[in-house]
């Protein structure tokens, strides 16, 4: 054994509690050696009673790595004493004693032997990751504690919210390992660059310049890491620069995590796959950029989208971790250090932003379809969890009630998503196993960069040539010539609701209803139907990643059945009209559709339900006589309609329909007779009573009519030249009285001198003010000292005179 590591001080304490008791959490640091020095320590314990040893890893890199590292201090290869299994790699055998798996493999483990009948301990390592398979594989193995009470149960972490875990637990004890193997020094630093990738290359060149020893570097995608390799080129001799990401090819990730050759350096550019359960020999500075890509998945639309956003204290006190494991070391951080008070403390678990149709179906080939009848670490939300059943249901994979049909039973043999699983079996009927075992492959890695799946399936590469093979075998199919031609129809039966049909503007609607196009010219922009494989998840445009094109004739052979035809009377806001269709729908995609006759009262109905008030033709007429009804509501609101604009918007097809019979279209209603549908809609009895309580004119003092405007909020006013109001001893009334009218009294130019509704005050204190200003600017006309005792007149003294 190697020199000893943090976690050989809880090791004695742990093997004495597990011989009584069954279930611990271990708390312990990065680098402190938990994931190999524990299963070692254990695995020969005698409440084993014979029985392995099984830990989970949320990464098959990570089971691999540390499989091969507890091999190795045995001085044994990985099938001996300890093995691992991921999904398509297995090393295995009867001397068997530890078994490394990722979280799916231990699902599959449990639904075919509940029991765990050849294991006397399960260990969850990194749970703090809180992957949707480890939540899952803790739930389970908690539903069978009644039927195992022996067996051990032992969650392992550096940054877990470890209350919870305990509590899940049966408030079970807690193992600490303080502190880490090695120092580590923080640095942040403030670098230029108009880019994430141009401040992470200039960061690893001032590591290179500054620092010793070998640099892990820590982006959020492959994007990134693809682009910061290009920018630091060759960093100087003797640096390599490793790419280390999960789709990266087996023999990538070994060469990354490899020791460098003596006398020289390497930089290792990572995803948040190297936070945990990984040593990488000779590193000593880690450079991490602070971020970390997250899934965030949307029911309602089906799709994914992966979002950038700064990692979690917890993920940065991981990266932070892999700079000590051997060696004092250094983190440079490539952010400021009050950044980190907004930080959340944990990353958020995979299960409340993940697809849950994989977990949907295995809870129901547990027996147990309603998730709330089990214990969680955090339970799956419920409107996620409906739709993933939804899913299925629509795969045929379960029944109303949630229980795997014998369809879905066989889904679940697949080591694929539900929807790729249900493509191969689709397939192997009609003798497309193999094209479509290569394109499960294609599409189970998210790297694979092909937008165009036939030329994605025309040259992959050799690994997921490796991963299409053993899908095959597990299809117990024969091998058949690949046919790149037949990507769309394949991917159409793995992914119904992406099927997608091309619109007038270039975009293509999909059918489960969502708006997507593809980022830049392709020649695939130009088809009329798409089989959509990878979208982003934006919920006003989606961005297409992956498809294949489509025939109308392959969709109606697949979904033919499924497909409805409707007719339909829609406003088709492009022509600006109102028309009828009959539509051929594949859910909420047409697919076809052809125009019919209709019934004008219905297009026309159509028509007004799409049309605004504002965009009528609106008189002076026709708004008085709104504002008219309006004043008199505000006087008795029982007595008067309501003409504002919400009920008139809100009633326009019954009260302007019957006026403009046969429109269809907006330029049929630039002549609709607006006024008469209003009156028509007052009731000609109304119109009298109209006439009499909010007359249009009022006749004044000087004999002329003059026109009241309703429309002023503050009520109506009766704009009139002053000298018109001579004699005049108090202003005219509206609505028999109840009313004074707002007199705006204007200059013989028409401007405004005066605005009133207390003309006897105006005569006796505004007047004689108004009286000295005007005279001398306007002559011509009256200004007699007394207005009460004048002749009321629009005509000048000259005019008066003759």
């Amino acid at each position: 054994m190697p020199a000893s590591l943090p976690i050989d001080a809880l090791l004695p304490g742990l093997t004495e509690f597990l011989h009584a008791g069954v279930s611990c959490v271990i708390d312990a640091p990065p680098g402190s050696g938990k994931t190999t020095r524990v299963p070692l320590a254990l695995m020969d314990a005698p409440w084993l009673g014979g029985r392995k040893i099984l830990m989970l890893e949320p990464r098959r890199l990570a089971a691999r790595s540390a499989a091969r590292h507890m091999a190795g201090l045995l001085r044994e290869k990985t099938g001996g004493r300890i093995g691992y299994r991921t999904r398509l790699d297995t090393r295995v055998s009867k001397e068997t004693r530890v078994e490394v798996v990722t979280e799916g493999v231990l699902t599959r483990m449990l639904l075919h032997d509940p029991e765990l009948s050849g294991y006397g301990c399960v260990i969850f390592d990194e749970f703090h990751e809180r992957g949707l398979h480890g939540d899952l594989g803790l739930t389970l193995c908690l539903d069978v504690r009644p039927l195992r009470p022996d067996m051990r149960l032992i969650v392992m972490s550096a940054t877990l919210d470890m209350p919870l875990v305990r509590r899940l637990l049966g408030d079970c004890p807690m193992f600490s390992c303080p502190g880490y193997p090695c120092p580590v020094e923080t640095k942040y630093l403030r670098l230029p660059g108009a880019s994430l990738e141009e401040r992470m290359a200039r960061a690893i060149r001032h590591a290179l310049e500054t620092e010793t020893g070998d640099i892990l570097a820590f982006l959020p995608g492959a994007g990134e890491i693809r682009r910061t390799e290009e920018l630091l080129g060759a960093p100087g001799p003797g640096v390599a620069v490793h790419p280390l990401f999960g789709a990266l090819s087996t023999a990538g990730q070994d060469a990354a995590i490899a020791p460098a050759p003596p006398g020289t350096r390497k930089v290792v550019l990572s995803t948040s796959i190297a936070e945990t359960s990984l040593t990488i020999e000779g590193v000593r500075v880690v450079v991490d950029s602070g971020l970390a890509r997250q899934p965030r998945f949307d029911p309602g639309s089906g799709m994914t989208r992966l979002v950038t956003e700064p990692a979690s204290l917890a993920s940065i006190a991981q990266r932070r971790g892999r700079a000590g494991r051997t060696r004092p070391g250094v983190c440079m951080r490539v952010w400021d250090r009050t950044d980190e008070t907004s930080r959340k403390p944990y990353p958020p678990p995979e299960i409340l932003d993940a697809d849950l149709a994989p977990l949907a179906l295995d809870l129901a080939l547990w027996g147990t379809p309603n998730p709330g009848q089990l214990l969680w670490p955090t339970p799956p939300p419920p409107g996620n969890f409906r739709s993933a059943v939804r899913l299925l249901q629509r795969l045929g994979a379960v029944d109303g009630a949630g229980r795997a049909t014998a369809h879905g039973r066989e889904l679940a043999r697949l080591p694929v998503h539900p929807r790729l699983g249900n493509m191969l079996l689709a397939a192997r009927e009609h003798g497309q196993a193999s094209t479509a075992a290569h394109l499960a492959a294609l599409l189970s890695d998210p790297a694979t960069r092909h937008a165009d799946l036939r030329d994605a399936l025309a040259a992959p590469p050799a690994s997921l040539r490796q991963a299409g093979d053993q899908l095959l075998r597990l299809l117990d199919a024969p091998a058949s010539a690949i046919r790149p031609e037949a990507a769309g129809r394949l991917t159409a039966l793995a992914y119904p609701d992406r099927i997608a049909r091309r619109q007038e503007d270039g975009s293509y609607r999909l059918a489960n209803g969502r708006k997507a196009a593809w980022p830049g010219p392709t020649p695939q922009s130009g088809c009329p139907f798409l089989a959509v494989a990878q979208v982003d998840g934006q919920a006003d445009c989606a961005t297409i990643r992956q498809a294949a094109p489509l025939s109308a004739e392959e969709l109606e052979e697949l979904y033919g059945r499924e497909m409805e035809e409707a007719d339909s009377v829609f406003f088709d806001p492009a022509r600006e009209r109102a028309v009828a269709v009959r539509r051929r729908m594949f859910w909420d995609l047409c697919v076809a559709e052809e125009s019919l006759e209709a019934d004008s009262t219905e297009l026309t109905r159509v028509l007004l339900e799409h049309t605004r008030l504002e965009q009528l033709p609106w008189d002076r007429e026709s708004r008085n006589l709104r504002d008219r009804v309006n004043f008199l509501r505000g006087l008795a609101p029982g007595d008067w309609p309501d003409f504002s604009d919400g009920p008139l918007q809100r009633d326009l097809p019954d009260w302007l329909g019957p006026f403009v019979p046969g429109a269809r279209a907006r330029t049929d209603l630039s002549r609709a007779p607006l006024g008469e549908a209003l009156k028509n809609l007052l009731g000609w009895h109304r119109l009298g009573e109209l006439d009499r309580l909010a007359p249009v004119r009022v006749t004044v003092p000087s004999g002329a009519e003059r026109a009241i405007d309703y429309s002023p909020d503050s009520g109506p006013i009766l704009p009139v030249k002053l000298q018109e109001m001579f004699g005049c001893a108090a202003p005219p009334t509206l609505a028999d009285g109840r009313h004074v009218l707002t007199l705006h009294l204007l200059s013989p130019a028409g401007r405004p001198l005066h605005i009133t509704r207390d003309l006897p005050s105006f005569w006796k204190n505004g007047y004689p003010l108004v009286r000295a200003e005007m005279r001398g600017r306007y002559p011509k006309h009256p200004w007699p000292e007394d207005p009460l005792m004048a002749l009321p007149t629009a005509r000048t003294k000259k005019k008066l005179a003759t």
